[in-house]
């Protein structure tokens, strides 16, 4: 039989003195959050690849969804529990070449892995936990911006994102409209609706149910002890989400998860599992063991409160002063971010074109599946001419 797993630490974020890995750690000094929260030195971690060249033209800027980070290629090593979450999509002769391109992804503003987020020291030394405010996505695109004064890139060439990644390329068109000269947007939203809240706020209320959450300050807690079952309910949740109802039936339908029978009923008590709550008790095992459960919350709320049109007159009118080239991509199986919402962009976005629709049975997830569809799509929006990819790169 295979050894037990050892139990997951308390949180699954990058903490002090762990391995840096590929990361790059940058002080950006004083920011405060749309919320009114001053952080009196924040941080943020970044990775990089493919020549820069001398006049900075052919940056690209690549923004995570909800769980991902910086880790966006590469592989698994110290300090990067897993590859690079992008890995078929970006590299040497990929369709976002790191021979032409200079690529950049950073962990987001609340995340858990370098960035500031619940598992970063305040400067009393001890985690921000339950004192970490709440943050949108104008404030992690604020960071981002700050980033990239910092980097010398005056203008990316494209910014590129998936699901909440893709609202922080929507946010980054109209609110630094001269900073961007092109915005892919995968498998996002205008503005988040009562569906995609509803489900925020029941994973949310997991974590937060659970008695080892401790109000959100358990980081030191031992390993076992941190709210796993919380965190682990939430990933459930939003997993469903994540894949189609039909993949799902096609993959599980009612079968047992072999040799468990759940009819085999004991004394009155409950039988073995179906195969789809093994599925779903593997994903939940792998979230805790690399997410942190404050960042979770921190990050869902964020798309939760997510309008593009919040101040500006509506998402309509926010996403008409659009005049970028915009390329919206939809999964035609996503049940979290239907289809008829990329379609919404693409329709109201004046540098938007048609909407590009990903075929595929995956659902949501199919902007990390389909890496084929996708790579397709990518290469022939920078291959429009939005950047100069024949200089020499810098030496």
């Amino acid at each position: 039989m295979p050894p037990e797993p050892s139990p997951p630490p308390a949180t699954g974020a990058w903490r002090e003195g762990d391995p840096p890995g590929q990361r790059t750690f940058l002080s950006l000094g004083a920011f405060r959050t749309q919320s009114g929260f001053l952080f009196p030195d924040l941080r943020v971690a970044y990775q990089s690849w493919g020549p820069l060249h001398p006049d900075r033209s052919n940056a690209l800027f690549v923004a995570h969804a909800l769980t991902g980070d910086s880790h966006a290629c590469g592989e698994a090593g110290p300090g990067h529990r897993h590859a690079g979450w992008w890995n078929g999509l970006i590299g040497p002769g990929r369709a976002v070449d790191t021979r032409q391109w200079h690529v950049v992804c950073a962990n987001v503003l609340g995340g858990c892995q370098g960035t500031t987020g619940p598992a970063t020291p305040a400067p009393d030394g001890r985690p921000w936990g339950s004192r970490f405010p709440v943050i949108t996505v104008a404030d992690m695109v604020e960071v981002e911006r700050r980033l990239s004064d910092a980097l010398g890139i005056g203008r990316w060439a494209c910014m590129l994102g998936p699901s909440l990644g893709g609202m922080r390329v929507l946010e980054w068109l109209v609110a630094n409209p001269d900073r961007l000269a092109s915005g892919l947007v995968i498998g996002a939203t205008a503005a988040v609706g009562a569906d995609q809240i509803g489900s925020h706020e029941a994973q949310i209320a997991a974590i937060r149910a659970d008695e080892r959450f401790r109000g959100g300050d358990y980081y030191s807690a031992p390993a076992g002890e941190g709210p796993h079952r919380g965190l682990g309910v939430a990933r459930r949740i939003a997993h469903l989400s994540y894949r189609s109802r039909r993949e799902l039936e096609v993959r599980f339908g009612r079968n047992p998860q072999h040799p468990e029978d759940p009819y085999a009923w004991r004394g009155g008590q409950g039988g073995g599992r179906f195969a789809i709550a093994s599925y779903l008790d593997h994903q939940a095992d792998k979230l805790v063991r690399r997410f942190d459960a404050n960042s979770y919350i921190a990050l869902t709320q964020a798309m939760s409160l997510f309008d593009l049109g919040r101040g500006r007159g509506g998402f309509e009118q926010a996403l008409g002063g659009i005049r970028q080239p915009l390329t919206v991509v939809g999964v035609d199986s996503d049940r979290l971010f239907p289809l008829e919402q990329q379609e919404q962009i693409a329709r109201l976005a004046p540098g938007a074109g048609a909407v590009r629709v990903i075929r595929s049975l995956h659902g949501h997830d199919g902007f990390l599946v389909e890496a084929d569809q996708l790579a397709a799509i990518v290469a022939e929006a920078l291959g429009e001419g939005r950047a100069p990819c024949t200089k020499k790169p810098a030496a």
